[in-house]
């Protein structure tokens, strides 16, 4: 996959030539070259959109996405990129080059991905013919569709979107969106005629009200089913449309005085004018450095957990010190085997004196359980502690210190990769290629990351004296 800061991906090997350097700009390519760069740098804004290289004949060539259109589209008109093989066919079929403005990178991916479906242009041939791409799924046949990232998409029963060229792009657009509209991700078989699931203990999405608990009947089927009209409205393009339609809901909302609904329907439309605030997509989800398949992961943790149900939601813990004299703690919090950056959390640990990992892993344990209890929050399914035995000792302490029930707790040690689970005299093996353990390394790995930055945000404020 890529992203916007890498080589696009574009088919350029010419057939049966593969191999071979590529040849040096013709007079005509050379003078495209120049007129199309110095297009670029005065034309071309600096915010997201998509870029369109064209042909002689003004056909569509090539489409991608940019968060910056100038640096982005500019990048192709360097020496580099006539003399990079993945490129060079490219230039040298393109005769102009265009773009077309978004309002967010959120926007820009949608539209490179409506675009490429609907032109099929010649060097995005990969994106259209190889199946392994993602898509955004949203199933049509459930009482409660549900929303999900696949790259085997349903032949019925679900609306597509894409392909799209980054997964770890599509995910934070996802996260983002469900932010706005509520939905749901789980795979849960919910029907609103079905009453036992009004007893149906919702996960930790429904506690940060990023979806509306229909696996509670928090909401109707009616109501549920016009978010994600609203939500395929945006996807499909008609954000002003959506907009224009949320502001006079709101206003009716407001004058028959329920004023809940309105306050609903005003936060949507915060949310959608401030999608452009949002940051870098990919630098918001995971970093595919090492292979991690979040659903093998999770099922691998229920078998070898022996846990009753898969777990959805996994919050990890680390400690970290400052100067030799003051401890941190960082919290990472993972909804279906991915990071969820919204629920990280920091702490300065504040009753222990010296260095004390073992205590500090206790107090920062109390701290956040017992503010989940005192909230009547939902708890994670697991909760990863860095370290050995005794560091899962102490947080188990810490449950008993005020008097809460634990979740599903345990540690992993860094250097033979053992888990702990209170209970066992001794730790679990699990196979360095398990999907399990490579799970519990990214949370565990997750978290040191996270306390080693905030370690040297504290750091810095005190080298100069803020």
């Amino acid at each position: 996959m890529t992203s916007d800061d890498e080589s696009p991906l574009i088919d350029t090997s010419p057939a049966g030539d593969s191999g071979s350097a590529p040849p040096k700009l013709s007079k005509s390519q050379q003078a495209f070259f120049e007129r199309a760069a110095e297009k670029v740098r005065t034309h071309f804004p600096t915010t997201p959109g998509v870029y369109l290289f064209q042909d002689s004949a003004g056909r569509v060539i090539y489409i991608g996405k940019a968060k910056n259109l100038r640096a982005r589209a500019g990048s192709y008109f360097l020496k580099a990129a006539a003399e990079d093989s993945r490129t060079w066919q490219l230039v040298q079929e393109a005769h102009d080059i265009d773009f077309l403005p978004a309002e967010s990178e959120v926007d820009a991916l949608l539209m490179e991905a409506r675009l490429v479906k609907d032109i099929q242009p010649k060097f995005n041939r990969d994106l259209r013919d190889d199946k392994s791409f993602p898509y955004l799924q949203i199933t049509t046949h459930e009482d409660f569709p549900r929303v999900e990232i696949t790259r085997q998409p349903q032949s019925s029963g679900a609306k597509l979107y894409g392909p799209f060229t980054s997964v770890s792009s599509l995910r934070g657009a996802l996260q983002v969106l469900q932010r706005i509209f509520k939905f749901r991700t789980c795979s849960l078989d919910i029907e609103e005629q079905d009453e036992r699931w009004r007893w149906f203990r919702p996960c930790l999405l429904a506690s940060i009200n990023q979806c509306t608990a229909p696996c509670n009947l928090r909401i109707s089927k009616e109501e549920y089913r016009r978010d994600i009209a609203r939500l395929k409205t945006f996807l499909e393009g008609g954000r002003v449309r959506l907009l224009k339609e949320l502001e006079a809901e709101m206003q009716t909302a407001a004058a028959e005085l329920k004023f809940e609904m309105a306050a609903r329907l005003r936060d949507e439309i915060n949310l959608l004018n401030r999608l452009d605030d949002r940051g870098e997509l990919d630098k918001h989800e995971q970093p595919e450095v090492f292979y991690v398949d979040p659903k093998k992961g999770l099922a691998g943790l229920q078998k070898v957990l022996k846990l009753p149900k898969q777990p959805r939601t996994i919050e990890g813990v680390d400690i970290a010190h400052l100067g030799g004299n003051e401890t941190v703690a960082s919290l990472v919090q993972f909804i279906d085997g991915l990071p969820f950056k919204p629920g990280y959390r920091r702490y300065r640990i504040r009753d222990v004196e010296g260095i004390d990992d073992f205590a500090s892993i206790r107090e920062v344990v109390s701290r956040r359980f017992k503010k989940l209890s005192e909230d009547q929050e939902v708890f994670p399914d697991i909760l990863l502690i860095d370290g050995g035995i005794g560091q899962l000792n102490k947080g188990m302490e810490a449950f008993e210190l005020i008097g809460v029930r634990p979740p599903t707790v345990i540690s992993l040690a860094k250097q033979e990769e053992l888990v702990f689970v209170p209970g066992r005299s001794e730790p679990l093996a699990l196979s360095r290629n398990s999907f399990a353990l490579r799970l519990l390394q990214y949370v565990r790995d997750e978290a040191h990351r996270f306390a080693q930055h905030y370690h040297h945000l504290l750091r810095k404020k005190r080298t100069l004296g803020e």
